[in-house]
C-alpha cells in the first residue's frame, strides 16, 4: 500500500517548508511507501522553488486557480493507493502516517479517513472552542447519518481517500473551488464505502484564517455550505478571501 501526500500551495512560501518537513520528520524511521506532491497553483512568489529543494518531491504546477482543481491535478500526478489531502500551512501529530496505514489495513471498505484540526498558533482558549464546535458538528454529522440518512464528515486539509474509490465517484468536483469541497467528497466517498471521522487523528494548523475573519463568522460560513452541500450538493459560497499576508 502506498500513500501520496497531495500538498495544494498558492504563494505558501512562508509555510511550505515547515510543512514538508514535518512530513519527513516523521517518515524517517518508517518503511511505508510513501510520496510527496506539491500542487504549485499559479504562485508568484518562491513556493515551487522552496518545495523542490526538498528531497524526492514532486511539483506539479496547476494554473487554475482554487482548492479543488489543485487537488485534482495531485490526484492525477500521485501513483498511491492512498491520497493524503493536507495543505500547505499544516504539520503532521506525531504517529499520523502509522494511524492512516493502521486505518486502511484493518478495515478493507474504509474508503476515506480523516480529523480534526489543532491551531498551533492560536491560544488554549480558542483551540478548546474550536474543538466544541467540532462535537456539535460531529453530533450534527450523526444526527443526518442515522436519522435521515444523509450526510458524512471529513475535514478538508486532514483526509486521506482511497484513490481507486475517489475514481469511482468522479474525482474532485471542480463546482467547490473552496467552502464545502471536504463534505461533497465525504458524501459520494460514503455511496461506495466507510468515511470515518476520529478525534484520533489530529493535525496542526495554522489559525490565520481564524484570526482574520473570526470563529463565530468562520463557524456559520463553515456549518451553511456542509449543509449546502449535503442537501443541494452545490456550495452556498463560492467567493474565498485570500488571508495570506
Amino acid at each position: 500500500m502506498k500513500l501520496s501526500f497531495v500538498i495544494p500551495a498558492y504563494n505558501e512560501e512562508k509555510d511550505i517548508g515547515a510543512c514538508l518537513g514535518s512530513i519527513l520528520k516523521e517518515a524517517a524511521d518508517k518503511s511505508h511507501d510513501m510520496e510527496i506532491i506539491v500542487v504549485n497553483n499559479a504562485s508568484t512568489d518562491k513556493t515551487g522553488e522552496i518545495a523542490q529543494s526538498f528531497p524526492g518531491v514532486k511539483v506539479v504546477d496547476e494554473m487554475h486557480k482554487g482548492l479543488s482543481a489543485a487537488r485534482h491535478a495531485g490526484f492525477l500526478a500521485a501513483s498511491g493507493d492512498l491520497i493524503a489531502n493536507i495543505d500547505a500551512d499544516t504539520m503532521l501529530t506525531p504517529g499520523w502516517i502509522d494511524k492512516v496505514f493502521r486505518a486502511f489495513s484493518e478495515n478493507s471498505n474504509l474508503v476515506a479517513f480523516s480529523g480534526p484540526y489543532i491551531y498551533y498558533d492560536l491560544s488554549r482558549l480558542v483551540n478548546w472552542w474550536v474543538r466544541v464546535f467540532y462535537y456539535l458538528g460531529f453530533i450534527g454529522y450523526l444526527f443526518n447519518r442515522y436519522v435521515f440518512h444523509k450526510g458524512a464528515m471529513l475535514q478538508g486539509g486532514n483526509f486521506v481517500v482511497k484513490k481507486s474509490a475517489l475514481k469511482k465517484v468522479g474525482g474532485y468536483n471542480l463546482d467547490f473551488d473552496f467552502y464545502g469541497e471536504d463534505t461533497d467528497i465525504a458524501c459520494r466517498m460514503r455511496e461506495v464505502g466507510d468515511v470515518v471521522f476520529t478525534f484520533d487523528l489530529p493535525m496542526y494548523t495554522s489559525g490565520r484564517r481564524l484570526a482574520e475573519e473570526g470563529i463565530l463568522t468562520m463557524a456559520a460560513r463553515y456549518s451553511i455550505n456542509h449543509l449546502w452541500a449535503i442537501v443541494f450538493k452545490r456550495p452556498f459560497t463560492k467567493e474565498f478571501k485570500d488571508i495570506r499576508k
